[in-house]
């Protein structure tokens, strides 16, 4: 008798590898994953969608290293599906185009277990696009062939017919094909491929990491050695392959295409400068250092939200201090309204930005992100807002921050309470693995958004990859970047994550 499933299995496709190529469904099915089975093709920065506690299994297969042999891999699936109610199998690029889908479903039902394919681009027509190679075109291909490297003729038995494969109009599609190409390629000349038909490989299609070739059939395996390219690749063979001169130019090169940039920030916040970097054409690892935590003193936090629409002035130090006043606020007060008369004032822009989405304009905010000018900006309006004196003031912070603020105000008479509204500890996970691949890998560059994220990252004990860059989003984080030894090779003049990139892409433009 079979057990029955407490749950289902969804086969999903990642994509051909930039990891914002995957489906609106894959990406919710991630969020609300139990469990998530997922290959080496498949972006590991995908892992990051997943919510906390989701168990993740690596299960990856690259040329001829099997984490697990795909017998295990079905049984696996099964018993994932009897204790999760939501389990993700997330290969890359398309379930069903060689990726052994079809066998894991069949598993699957025969074993009794509910599941759904979810489609994803496969690599057989991204690749060729990412390089400026449409796999059809009027007047030159009006059909494309898709096939495995892993089949070619030379083994005892072949399921390609490959004198067809040689023939056959339009474009050829070799996927997995480069530990075999050498001799794939002179099979197909020898069956009547015509020795000069254009050719490319893309390895790492769509990533940052991506790179091609081209030549003739009959040179393409001598120009592949000499670039240095291997797997994961694919092979494109046809008249196609010429419109790359004039269509690849044509494709704006990203500023930061080939550099791997480290992402410091807590897993909530790392989005945002993630997608900026990543739109600049960076491979991104995000490697959170710290992660925010409800406060020590939960009663006086909440204590201090109730009695927030009694002061005259709500000041607020970073955003994270807005996004948990407000979720506390709002688990007390239904409406905005409530918070009174209060003037707000915001240390960054990047602050006011996170009041401005609850319909909160500030009163007082400095160019630059740091205490002290938050307090110099109260000193050159004095005048306009009357001083501070005897001014009731709650200050919004977190429970490690820097009390400047709270010892400057109170110079000047005003009457301060403080609203320790987050703590950041040590993240001790690494869903994706990116601090194995800081270490083994390198980077071209390291952010740092906070001193909290300097803290927490040299406490991890990695060494600075050589040659890595430094970036800070201002003199604070530099400062302690510096109490390290270490000196910021870029830093941010305003403390935003737009200029913060900008920055960033300046730092880098004396390499082009």
């Amino acid at each position: 008798m079979k057990e029955e499933s407490k749950g289902k299995v969804y086969l999903v496709g990642g994509g051909p590898g930039d990891p914002e190529l995957i489906t609106v469904k894959a990406q919710r099915l991630l969020k609300q994953a139990d469990c998530v089975v997922y290959d080496a093709l498949a972006d590991a920065a995908l892992l990051n969608l997943c919510r906390s506690g989701c168990e993740t299994i690596y299960v990856g297969k690259r040329s001829g290293n099997h984490a697990m042999p795909q017998e295990q891999i079905n049984a696996l699936l099964v018993d994932c599906a009897l204790r999760h109610t939501c389990t993700v199998r997330l290969k890359g690029g398309d379930p069903f185009v060689f990726g052994r889908g079809s066998e894991e479903g069949m598993a699957l039902a025969q074993a009794g277990v509910p599941f759904e394919v979810v489609p994803g681009i496969s690599s057989a027509i991204a690749a060729p696009a990412a390089a400026g190679i449409p796999v059809t075109h009027r007047g030159i291909s009006s059909q494309f062939t898709v096939f495995t490297g892993h089949e070619m003729p030379g083994k005892a038995e072949s399921s390609l017919d490959i004198q067809a494969i040689a023939n056959v109009r339009g474009t050829r599609i070799v996927l997995m094909g480069m530990s075999r190409l050498r001799e794939s390629l002179q099979q197909l000349i020898a069956a009547g491929l015509s020795p000069s038909t254009p050719a490319a490989v893309v390895q790492w299609a769509t990533t940052s990491r991506q790179r091609s070739v081209q030549a003739p059939v009959c040179e393409l395996a001598d120009a592949v050695e000499k670039a240095g390219l291997s797997s994961p690749a694919v092979v494109v063979i046809g008249e196609v392959v010429n419109l790359a001169a004039e269509l690849a130019p044509a494709i704006q090169p990203r500023p930061l295409a080939g550099k791997r940039v480290v992402v410091t920030r807590t897993r909530e916040q790392a989005s945002s400068l993630s997608t900026a970097l990543q739109e600049q054409g960076a491979e991104v690892l995000e490697l959170p250092t710290i992660r925010i935590v409800p406060p020590t003193d939960r009663n006086d936090f909440a204590a201090a939200v109730v009695d927030s629409p009694h002061y005259d002035w709500l000041i607020f130090s970073s955003p994270n201090g807005v996004i948990k006043f407000f979720e506390a606020f709002y688990a007390v007060y239904e409406d905005i309204r409530e918070l009174g008369g209060a003037r707000i004032a915001a240390v960054g822009p990047g602050t006011a930005a996170e009041l401005k989405k609850r319909g909160l304009m500030v009163d007082i905010m400095p160019q630059k992100a740091v205490a002290e000018e938050l307090i110099a900006e109260f000193d050159r309006k004095a005048d306009e807002f009357g001083g501070v004196a005897n001014v009731t003031m709650l200050w919004v912070h977190s429970e490690k921050g820097r009390d400047v603020v709270y010892k400057e105000l109170m110079k000047r008479q005003a009457i301060v309470d403080e609203c320790v509204a987050y703590n950041t500890v040590p993240e001790t996970e690494d869903p994706t693995g990116a601090r194995g691949r800081l270490m083994a890998e390198g980077a071209d560059l390291i952010t740092f958004t906070s001193s909290s994220t300097v803290h927490h990252f040299m406490a991890m004990g990695i060494s600075l990859p050589s040659e890595c860059r430094i970036a800070s989003i201002g003199p604070v984080t530099s400062a302690t970047l510096r109490e390290y030894g270490l000196v910021p090779h870029i830093e941010s003049q305003k403390h935003n994550i737009s200029d913060f990139v900008n920055s960033i892409l300046d730092g880098f433009a004396d390499e082009h």
